[in-house]
């Protein structure tokens, strides 16, 4: 068996079909399908049911993919600890990012980074949290950035910061001549939300407690928190925003916002890894040059309520 055999079963059930995954290892569908033959017939065991489609693993072969990703993954430690004896941040990062946080949070480091790091290639895919989840566990990504706490065994958090949560409040909401704004007493009938999927939606679920799912003339979900500004901005109502989505606003945007009493609502934002995640250095170097590029009143644990997503 060798370390290739190993990449082309792990691309196989990753992505359940074997021309996607010989694509994915840059290689034609016969070489892949000769060399999983191959260990097949070595092992005496098949590690494909091929008569389904998709195509899924046998039981035995789950087994063995679980033990050839951690083969895997050790095996490109080696070339971790030279780079580290070397001091070098160098290689590739693919990162997943959420949507409520992706145009905020990407265009205030990932210039600076880019060119403190000329050897690093990254590559960023904007996903909902779940996906996120999943593309880690299936070691398509090398990190997240999402919205935390995360009760996952098999996943290790790294906070880098914790932003609060605003309320974008029409002119014609019964909010608006409020200076700050008690979380229980939210009128649930004027919100406007993200559509499913999004952690943030979950989020503001969880603060609105008296929000019903009404059948009304014209209902709007989005999945950009830009749309929702502009729907409150038309439509009256409000909706809710986090912190770092509220920095480029104009004065007459600003004028809009209300924060909330003490405690506050905050969400907190973390790096994610799988437990046997590589490329500290690079996990390291990003994670500085995103505490460099937010304001300090930002990136500071503040005393507030962390709202949980599930």
């Amino acid at each position: 068996m060798t370390l290739i055999q190993f990449e082309y079963i792990i691309a196989v059930d990753n992505y359940r079909h074997f021309g996607k995954a010989a694509e994915s290892c840059f290689v034609t569908q016969p070489t892949l399908s000769m060399q999983i033959h191959k260990m097949e017939e070595q092992l005496g065991v098949m590690i494909f049911d091929r008569s389904k489609q998709p195509v899924v693993p046998t039981d035995v072969g789950k087994r063995i993919i679980a033990q050839a990703r951690l083969a895997l993954s050790e095996s490109k430690k080696i070339k971790e600890l030279v780079a580290e004896e070397k001091g070098e941040v160098a290689g590739e990062l693919s990162i997943g990012i959420i949507p409520t946080l992706s145009p905020y949070l990407l265009p205030l480091f990932i210039n600076n980074f880019i060119e403190k790091y000329p050897n690093v290639k990254i590559k960023v895919e904007e996903l909902k949290t779940n996906e996120v989840l999943k593309k880690l566990k299936n070691e398509l990504l090398d990190l997240g950035l999402i919205v935390t706490p995360l009760n996952d065994p098999g996943l290790i958090t790294k906070p880098v910061f914790y932003e609060e949560f605003y309320a974008y409040v029409s002119h014609r909401s019964s909010l608006y001549n409020e200076e700050k704004l008690n979380i229980e007493e939210l009128p649930a009938n004027e919100i406007w939300l993200l559509n499913e999927g999004h952690c943030f939606r979950d989020q503001v679920l969880n603060l609105c407690h008296t929000y019903e799912d009404k059948d009304t003339q014209f209902k709007y979900e989005s999945g950009s928190l830009e749309a929702l500004k502009k729907i409150v901005d038309k439509n009256g109502g409000f909706t809710l925003l986090p912190e770092l989505a509220t920095l480029d606003f104009d004065k007459n945007s600003r004028s809009k916002l209300r924060s909330f009493d003490d405690p506050k609502p905050v969400r907190e934002v973390s790096i994610i890894m799988h437990r046997s995640y590589l490329k500290r250095k690079l996990v390291e170097a990003l994670h500085t040059e995103i505490l460099n590029a937010i304001p300090d009143y930002i990136n500071i644990q503040k005393h507030g309520e962390v709202i949980k997503w599930k």
